[in-house]
């Protein structure tokens, strides 16, 4: 028996990495009874008699898993936003970022088509990179797109993590793997097309090993269109209202009607991005208008 990591699931073979090499496999007969589905990324007990036999006996315990793409133990998200000023929208950028820590996944932060902006604009971006530097987040934003130092950093962060890439479409992530690894070859796009769609009818999931880290090459983790949280649990995904809460005078606090709340006292000091606070009202919205409309159905 052996431990070894998926690395990719197609048509019902995993793709076991372990000891430097590649074993396909099947999972065990009893999974389905068990309602147990193994996922890409997952660590597992298998057995094998060649490289190309052999069975996934046990599925070790996850830290993260992710339904889209459907990858287990992710640790990192890199998110790519386009900050050009017809395509940033700091009210994505902030979704993206309570996603990911609703998930348990930290994020790295990279801002991209820099090198399209003019130095007024690239200096408000740099301005904003720093703020949310200061929030505890690692964000990359240099003047020069691709630079040596900014790939650095990336793949820094990137060795002995699983990571996903997200964004919008265009926003620049095939590219940025390419900068990573040019072996790749990915076209401007094809990262964030889906593969099981269209005439593809295989559902295909792997991890492709870059600078010294994994990542999914599926579509950039997407299930930030709708919070699966309680409204009064979203302060939480908030570091900076976190720490300021211990200083509000209601346990509890979500800053919005509350007298004495800390983090109100602080946006008003300027202490605190503006455009933060109106996207945590915003998502606070749809949160609770989500749970009222849920309710009522039942």
């Amino acid at each position: 028996m052996k431990i070894g990591q998926i690395r990719q699931s197609l048509s019902g073979f995993y793709d076991v990495y372990a000891d430097g090499q590649m074993y396909r496999t099947r999972a065990r007969g009893n999974f389905r009874k068990r309602k147990i589905t193994p996922l890409v990324g997952d660590r597992v007990e298998f057995d094998s008699t060649t490289p190309q036999e052999g069975y996934v006996l046990e599925v070790l315990d996850r830290q993260t898993e992710l339904v889209r793409p459907p990858v287990a133990n992710v640790d990192l998200g890199i998110v790519v936003s386009a900050v050009t000023e017809q395509e940033f929208s700091t009210n994505l950028l902030d979704r993206q970022l309570v996603a990911l820590a609703v998930a348990g996944i930290e994020p790295l932060l990279y801002f991209a088509k820099t090198d399209l902006l003019s130095d007024e604009v690239y200096e408000k971006r740099k301005a904003l990179a720093q703020a949310y530097e200061r929030i505890g987040y690692q964000v990359i934003c240099e003047r020069t797109a691709f630079s040596d130092e900014a790939l650095a950093a990336v793949k820094k962060a990137l060795a002995q993590h699983v990571a996903v890439v997200m964004g919008q479409t265009g926003a620049g992530k095939s590219t940025l793997l390419n900068h990573l690894d040019p072996k790749l070859g990915l076209a401007t796009g094809e990262i964030s097309q889906a593969l099981n769609r269209g005439k593809h009818t295989t559902r295909k999931v792997s991890l492709i090993p870059i600078a010294d880290g994994l990542v999914a090459d599926t579509p950039g983790f997407s299930s930030y269109e709708v919070f699966d949280i309680a409204a009064n649990e979203l302060t939480h995904f908030f570091p900076e209202y976190v720490r300021l809460s211990v200083d509000c005078k209601y346990r509890g606090c979500v800053h919005i009607n509350e007298p004495h709340c800390a983090v109100k006292a602080a946006l008003a000091d300027d202490q605190l991005l503006q455009s933060r606070y109106d996207n945590y009202l915003q998502f606070y919205e749809t949160i609770k208008n989500k749970k009222v409309i849920y309710n009522k159905k039942k």
